[in-house]
């Protein structure tokens, strides 16, 4: 009922006009419908502010899922770097001991044929027999220098 109505009321001589209680009682419908208007506009405020705030807790919260999608994509793409960057040094460290291992090959078959040219040209006999018993190798070798 709002200040219309009771104004309707007064004017349909339900209440006469000079009546002092009629007055107070019009202004008591007053404050209960400003009360009740009140309540109206602030259970209507509550409500859109709590509509307000399930929506900013929402938005937060995907933020947060975001940051943390961010942060993991960050991290992978790190991880993946450093893996890379391990098998390129691990690929280089492998090439450098293949290339010392040959240099040392190659070194230990120069020594070899100079040692058999030497021994080659210094003439000597080599005689020896080998025999194997059970899972001993008996060896036995006579060297003669002419």
């Amino acid at each position: 009922m709002d200040t219309q109505n009771v104004s309707e009321v007064h004017t349909e001589g339900i209440c006469p006009e000079d009546n002092e209680q009629c007055l107070k009682l019009e202004k008591a419908a007053i404050k209960i419908q400003s009360w009740w208007r009140g309540n109206m506009v602030r259970r209507t405020l509550l409500h859109a502010a709590l509509r307000a705030w399930v929506i900013q807790c929402w938005w937060r919260s995907m933020q947060a899922k975001m940051l943390e999608q961010r942060r993991r994509l960050a991290l992978r793409l790190y991880t993946c770097q450093e893996w890379a960057v391990v098998k390129v040094q691990a690929q280089v460290r492998m090439w450098q001991a293949r290339r010392r291992f040959l240099q040392a090959r190659q070194a230990a078959c120069i020594i070899q044929s100079h040692w058999r040219w030497h021994a080659s040209q210094t003439r000597g006999l080599i005689r020896g027999r080998y025999e194997v018993r059970a899972s001993r190798l008996e060896l036995d070798i006579e060297i003669l220098m002419t």
